[in-house]
């Protein structure tokens, strides 16, 4: 080698060295000392060893207002590229707070503009690993458009490939609808918060004093606003997140979602599933061991874990193949549907429909919850989201009646004429209008009135109802149950019946979208 050509080779080895410092080495030990990385070391923990390759690193800003001209640095806010997630090939753009607070800029924008492009044209996933102040106040306009053009891109992006946000500090303002409109957000405990106002506006205008945790840290984000689909202790924790949900996803809507060797006997049958139902339709049972029996064992990831638990929603293997669960959960507040329970459930059906996740849903429910608050927050308009859901979804669908299915829940939960594929019931299923007690005292008010001993012939009658409606038999007669199954022999029930629906074809009417009850 010449040695002109080694005085290249070495020249760009120490640009190299000098950008992967970003803001400096003591901004970078700024943030080691708030416990958390720098973006490049993010990109490499994520990443499989070795896997990383950085693009667009020595993109530098055009701006010179404000000192901007003294303020420019090679790669400027955010690092992009790609690499591999268990061999698997995924895109990647982390945010550097080290470089002017990780703020949005022109630059910024057109660099995680061309990684979604990538990602979309080569039909992988993408992740943001998300730390900035917002949007990069010197640049004016060109800041703003550049969030209006990332936006754009995570609108086509959604449903042609998954889009994860990890959020690993601030995110304020405007730039917090990127990861709202992304698939799934993971936030890091005491580290990461997001707000579009902050707490000083707040205070200023409500006289209310706010601080940052009770305003957008990730408990408010995982329990309160649902914002958060899952709850990080650390950083390290949230990338370990990361890998393990990437590892359910297909790279694209054109694929299937990945399939493993199946470990778990497809025969198993767990006896305990024969009595986990209470014969007390007032007692309550958790639907999670009912989900951890059913499936592959330890296969079962929850999604919007801690965000309206009366549903259960998330990702689980039958068979090695991954699949999508919508549950109701009889242990919290009886499992009942009310407007989180139903955007929850909304929201999870449309995303495993637009990927290709055959969906599984276990009812139990006493009907929708009653009450002025939840007529007035629009509870008519939430509870059909999950018609609409289900009814456009096209994947296949197969329902299990555990206990309960009362009313329009019954309806909306994947009923057999809103088009589910295969219905079955377990001898304690109970598909009627209401409960049986408050069907009697509306069916036969009058007649109990003119009785001798009224309270003697209300149970006369309630036992007759029970007995017609509060077991599975009227209505698999009437072809509304397909089968009835013993619970034990659920698993292998559900993956015979996941291998007749794994090549499903449903022809769709033309249209451009349908306008779901937003």
């Amino acid at each position: 080698m010449t040695e002109e050509h080694q005085n290249l080779i070495n020249e760009l080895k120490e640009t190299r060295q000098e950008i992967s410092k970003g803001g400096g080495q003591k901004r970078i030990d700024a943030q080691h000392a708030k416990g958390k990385q720098s973006a490049r070391e993010r990109a490499h923990q994520l990443l499989d060893e070795g896997s990383f390759l950085e693009i667009d690193a020595y993109w530098t800003h055009r701006h010179s207002d404000f000192g901007m001209d003294e303020k420019r640095t090679a790669g400027d806010s955010v690092v992009v590229g790609f690499g591999k997630i268990d061999g698997r090939m995924v895109c990647v753009y982390a945010q550097d707070f080290t470089v002017l607070g990780g703020s949005f800029s022109e630059v910024h924008g057109q660099k995680v503009a061309k990684i979604l492009d990538l990602a979309m044209d080569s039909g992988v996933p993408v992740i943001g690993l998300m730390d900035s102040v917002g949007a990069r106040i010197q640049e004016g306009v060109y800041s703003l458009a550049a969030f209006s053009e990332l936006f754009w891109r995570n609108t086509q992006a959604s449903g042609v490939i998954p889009q994860i946000s990890v959020m690993l500090g601030p995110c304020a303002g405007g730039s917090v609808y990127s990861p709202g409109l992304t698939d799934f957000v993971i936030m890091t405990q005491d580290t990461s918060h997001m707000f579009i106002t902050g707490p000083k506006v707040i205070e200023t205008v409500t006289r209310e004093k706010v601080d940052l945790e009770s305003l957008g840290g990730a408990g408010v984000h995982s329990t309160v606003s649902g914002v958060a689909h899952f709850t990080a202790l650390d950083e390290a924790h949230a990338l370990q997140l990361t890998r393990k949900l990437v590892g359910y996803l297909p790279g694209s809507n054109a694929e299937s979602p990945p399939e493993i060797t199946p470990e778990d006997d497809p025969w198993r049958q767990d006896k305990t599933l024969d009595t986990i139902v209470p014969t007390d339709p007032g007692e309550a049972y958790d639907i999670r061991d009912v989900i951890e029996k059913v499936f592959d064992l330890g296969s079962f990831m929850p999604v919007h874990e801690h965000f309206a638990p009366n549903a259960v929603v998330g990702f689980a293997r039958l068979h090695g193949r991954a699949i999508g669960i919508i549950a109701n959960q009889p242990v919290a507040k009886a499992g009942i549907l009310d407007i989180d329970a139903s955007d929850k459930i909304a929201r999870f059906i449309r995303f495993c429909d637009a990927f290709n996740f055959p969906i599984f849903t276990f009812v139990d429910t006493p009907g929708f919850m009653p009450g002025v608050k939840q007529e007035h927050g629009g509870i008519i308009r939430h509870g059909a989201k999950i018609v609409y859901a289900y009814s456009e979804a096209t994947v296949p669908k197969i329902a299990v009646i555990t206990r309960k299915a009362y009313g329009g829940a019954y309806i909306v939960m994947s009923s057999k004429y809103i088009r589910t594929d295969l219905v079955f019931a377990w001898p304690t299923a109970e598909v009627a209008v209401m409960g049986a007690e408050g069907a009697v005292n509306i069916l036969y008010s009058k007649q109990l009135k003119e009785k001798e001993n009224p309270e003697e012939a209300r149970q006369e009658i309630v036992a007759e109802f029970k007995e017609k409606f509060s077991k599975p038999y009227t209505s698999a007669a009437s072809g509304h149950i397909d089968e009835i199954l013993i619970p034990s022999e659920t698993r292998p029930r559900l993956i015979s019946a996941l291998e007749l629906l794994k090549d499903k074809q449903v022809i769709v009417r033309p249209k451009k979208h349908g306008n779901i009850p937003l």
